[in-house]
């Protein structure tokens, strides 16, 4: 067998190889999924707790921060990209968090289950997201 068509063969073979694995991985890291559902005509988080949008917020741009964002925690972004009308913006703290439609999105820590909605019209500037 000629040493150089073996070795060429095997390039060729490794180089689709890579290309190949490099093409899944891609795929893996370009997954779009939706971070929340619309359940009951509101929007839930995963953990199917109601999620609130913020009147004050510009859109893109989380202006809840300090003892507000501890009465009403951002619904923070984990890996992957969101598809939709959801996006992800970075807070003044450096994290990052979901938002709807450019309103960013939040949970009301005064909410204890799934379907609760106490937080909507609080001070009239909070609402369900829908």
């Amino acid at each position: 067998m000629n040493i150089r068509k073996t070795t060429s063969s095997f390039r060729i073979c490794a180089s689709a190889l890579f290309i190949g694995t490099l093409s899944a991985a891609g795929m893996a890291f370009s997954q779009s999924s939706a971070p929340a559902k619309m359940q009951d005509g509101v929007l839930v988080g995963s953990n199917g707790m109601t999620l609130y949008t913020y009147d004050k917020d510009a859109e893109g741009k989380s202006m809840c921060n300090g003892q507000c964002a501890e009465n009403w925690p951002p619904f923070t972004a984990a890996s992957g990209t969101p598809s939709g009308d959801f996006s992800v913006i970075t807070r003044d703290d450096g994290k990052k968090q979901y938002a709807y439609k450019g309103k960013p999105l939040y949970y009301w820590i005064k909410d204890q289950k799934p379907g609760d909605k106490t937080g909507d019209g609080v001070n009239n500037i909070w609402h369900v997201a829908k």
